[in-house]
């Protein structure tokens, strides 16, 4: 009787300790799909949901690997923040052209907009089309990696370090799987570069785009694939479903586009976008004897699993300050969320 009560005892202290570390586990499994049975695990992978910027699944997230080609995804981001009008014409320097692997074979003194470019960088995969823009803004290869890099910062990819504008190999080239996929998050955000990447045939130049997510998966919308002998097969893939985009990057991933489906249909699958703020939702907060009321600006939605808006709490605070008259956070299984102001009515 004593072995049976003791057996239930340690069986129940440990289902507690399940329960208590289940919410903060980013890298468990999301489900049995997720665990390479049928795909070969790629060296690094991470599934985030573009918005919140939740982790969802990942795996070796934060090894530093080189990335072929999905370095242009970088690239791509940084020339549309340095050029104002991508109308503009080019002449093709010698320096562009003949750059060896993927090209869309550009010639010396061939006009090409800034546009015509980009397109063929993330459709094509062209090098010289990388090297060509890199020159384009910055004059040499050198000074605009430094702006690359400050683009990487800016995305909050503080484990990477871009040295070409192209992936080919390169001493010092490197990002992680979470890296890249915050990059694509935040290049996911600007418009012009959306509307690239989820292109699947460019008309002006005839150039199709090699990515078969757009294809191949449901709801899929880019962004961008990476091979080097080096690198191994590369790809970062963006899908929109039922309101949530999710970006999933695979470095060194034999299986690629294969491996990318398993794991955003396991992350559609376990989470859905949950409204947790509703715009001018109010709330009562204690100034002293006077309650007073605040309400927020913005929606806020957030990727959650089964179960998990049970653990969802929410504080407010009171502090005056002209029009704003409190803090509000969110914090799911003791991690915050969300932190924002609350306004006067």
């Amino acid at each position: 009787m004593r072995k049976e009560f003791l057996f239930f005892r340690w069986l129940s202290l440990a289902l507690i300790c399940v329960y208590l570390l289940y919410p903060t586990r980013r890298n468990t499994l999301i489900s049995g799909k997720a665990a390479g049975k049928d795909y070969t695990e790629s060296r690094a992978e991470c599934v985030m949901e573009q918005t919140s910027r939740r982790i969802l699944y990942e795996r070796n997230g934060d090894t530093r690997l080189p990335m072929a080609s999905t370095t242009k995804i970088v690239t791509a981001l940084t020339v549309l923040e340095c050029c104002d009008d991508l109308s503009a014409k080019m002449e093709i320097p010698i320096e562009a052209t003949g750059i060896e692997g993927s090209s869309v074979y550009l010639k010396c003194g061939d006009l090409y907009s800034v546009e015509e470019l980009l397109y063929g960088l993330m459709l094509r995969s062209g090098n010289d089309c990388a090297t060509a823009l890199a020159l384009y803004c910055e004059g040499n290869l050198a000074e605009f990696a430094a702006k690359m890099n400050k683009t990487a910062q800016k995305a909050g990819a503080i484990s990477s370090n871009f040295k070409n504008p192209h992936g080919l190999p390169h001493d010092g080239h490197y990002t992680t799987a979470r890296d890249l996929t915050l990059i694509s998050c935040l290049a996911m955000e600007n418009s012009t570069f959306r509307k690239i990447v989820s292109t699947k045939y460019y008309e002006p130049r005839h150039w199709k785009n090699k990515n078969k997510m757009l294809t191949a998966y449901e709801g899929g919308i880019g962004i961008k694939t990476g091979y080097t002998k080096q690198a191994g097969r590369c790809l970062v893939s963006a899908a929109e479903k039922e309101g949530m985009t999710l970006i999933c990057t695979v470095l060194n991933s034999p299986q690629m586009f294969e491996r990318s489906a398993q794991l955003l249909d396991d992350a559609f699958e376990a989470y859905q976008m949950r409204k947790i703020l509703a715009k001018d939702e109010a709330f009562t907060l204690i100034n002293g004897k006077k309650h007073e009321q605040g309400y927020v600006k913005e929606d806020f939605y957030y990727p959650l699993m089964e179960g998990e808006e049970d653990q969802i709490e929410i504080y407010t605070k009171y502090h005056k300050d002209k029009e704003i008259i409190g803090q509000i956070e969110i914090s799911l299984a003791k991690r915050l969320i969300f932190s924002g102001n609350l306004y006067k009515l």
